[in-house]
């Protein structure tokens, strides 16, 4: 029994590890942004946060939206329909550009609204102008997002990590330059950052867009893309999938920025350590996605070929993979949990001394919480992959908005607004949202794929 599960394990890692470093080398831009923004003290590490805050909704919305284009070329890619694959992609593109625009222009103007949300004077004032620049990658990004979507549905994972490699590149040179004015370039500090991020998305869609014209099975999809010659089917059918898909992000992604927000009442050292463990946390969750990709395209070609057994074995084997890295990086956390936040500080600054041995103290009990949701919370997203990938979406977005928002967020608020968990209760209601979450997609997994067995055996 377990054989047929173990067998799919090396095909699975194979398509998925392009998967897992492309999304890392998105993790990392922001990794890179805390950890050389934190050199410069707690209250820009804080701003940094609050900044990204609102790029966290706005990219979820966009990043999710994007996951429909995935099993729709998948699909295709299974059946042989370039015609039918391309159509997904153009389509998915438009829109996502369309997305792109209106996200930018909403956190831009959304701005202002840092001014009223009980956060530390000084870190809004650090956090304004980074924002500024910040948000104008959104377009760049989501624009990207559609084409990593597209090579990811031809199973062709590794070009969104290629891109991605060079973004960092960019990112650190650019960071390194403008953060701390090295070789004569002005000393901008959190705006430094918000350049290099900029800079390095433009460069990363351009390079993504190269590698698929150059290769023979993708290079059709991306050239001669007739742009606006568009189907209102095909329009529809993108947004019946991409609306409940890029729900489900923002429901996840929007009760760690309602941490963010709970973290920036209790405080600005609250807040960084929050950040801290949030963003080590975010490295280990791209693992879970990459997978949850990988189930995405397998689930998607299989459900094309109509071969329901197969489906639900490769799935079942892809759970029981990301079940086995969630226990290896909550083992990682547990051990330690007092050494990782440490990356993230400057012991040597005698000025903020006090405030950066406050920052590890929480941050070290944050990462003993999130070593235990390491396994719920890879299992709700590689299994909502699965479900992406048979194309099942609107129950999913129900089921996210209860765990997250119905139990989640309401132990979140209570214990650190009205006990003395503070920091701490805030991540003890994360976990609750994504146990939940995990045990509920995990059952309309199961319900869904029996169904299609028992209907394809009737017929």
């Amino acid at each position: 029994m377990l054989t047929q599960y173990l067998k799919e394990f090396r095909y699975n890692t194979k398509l998925a590890t392009p998967v897992i470093l492309g999304m890392l080398g998105h993790t990392m831009v922001a990794f890179i942004d805390n950890i050389m923004v934190g050199q410069l003290g707690t209250a820009e590490l804080a701003a940094v946060s609050l900044g990204n805050s609102f790029m966290f909704i706005a990219m979820s919305l966009g990043i999710g939206f994007s996951t429909a284009i995935t099993p729709l070329v998948a699909e295709a890619d299974g059946e042989g329909n370039l015609a039918a694959g391309k159509s997904s992609f153009k389509h998915g593109l438009f829109l996502c550009t369309v997305l792109g625009i209106a996200l930018f222009a909403a956190v831009f103007f959304g701005r202002p609204i840092m001014h009223s949300m009980k956060q530390p004077a000084e870190v809004v004032a650090l956090a304004m102008p980074y924002l500024t620049l910040v948000a104008m990658s959104l377009i760049p990004l989501i624009i990207f997002q559609a084409f990593k979507q597209c090579s990811d549905g031809l199973s062709m994972t590794k070009y969104p990590m290629y891109a991605t490699v060079v973004a960092n590149v960019v990112n650190v040179a650019l960071n390194y330059l403008f953060i701390f004015g090295k070789f004569g370039f002005p000393e901008l500090g959190v705006v430094g950052a918000a350049i290099g991020t900029l800079a390095s998305r433009v460069i990363m869609v351009f390079y993504l867009w190269y590698l698929m014209a150059k290769n023979p099975k993708s290079r059709a999809y991306v050239l001669q893309i007739k742009f606006f010659q568009l189907t209102k089917k095909m329009l529809n059918k993108l947004l019946g999938l991409g609306f409940p898909s890029a729900l489900q992000m923002f429901f996840e992604v929007a009760i760690f920025t309602a941490a963010i927000w709970l973290s920036g009442i209790l405080g600005k050292n609250p807040q960084a350590a929050n950040q801290i463990a949030l963003n080590l946390s975010s490295m280990t969750f791209m693992v879970a996605m990459g997978f949850g990709v990988a189930a995405m395209i397998r689930v998607g070609n299989q459900k094309g070929l109509k071969r329901y057994r197969e489906l639900r074995r490769i799935a079942f084997s892809i759970f029981l993979l990301t079940s086995l890295c969630g226990v290896a990086f909550a083992t990682m956390f547990f051990l330690l949990n007092g050494q990782l936040p440490k990356l993230y500080l400057d012991f040597d600054d005698v000025q903020n001394i006090t405030d950066n041995f406050e920052v590890l103290s929480i941050a070290s009990k944050l990462m003993l919480i999130a070593a235990v949701f390491q396994i719920s919370d890879a299992v709700q997203v590689v299994v909502l992959g699965a479900l992406r990938g048979m194309q099942d979406v609107l129950i999913p977005t129900v089921i996210t908005f209860i765990a997250y928002w119905v139990i989640g967020f309401p132990i979140s608020y209570y214990l650190s607004m009205h006990t003395e968990y503070k920091s701490s209760g805030i991540w003890i209601g994360l976990l609750a949202g994504l146990t939940v979450s995990a045990i509920m997609l995990y059952l309309r997994f199961n319900y869904l794929s029996k169904k299609l067995i028992a209907k394809n055996i009737s017929e």
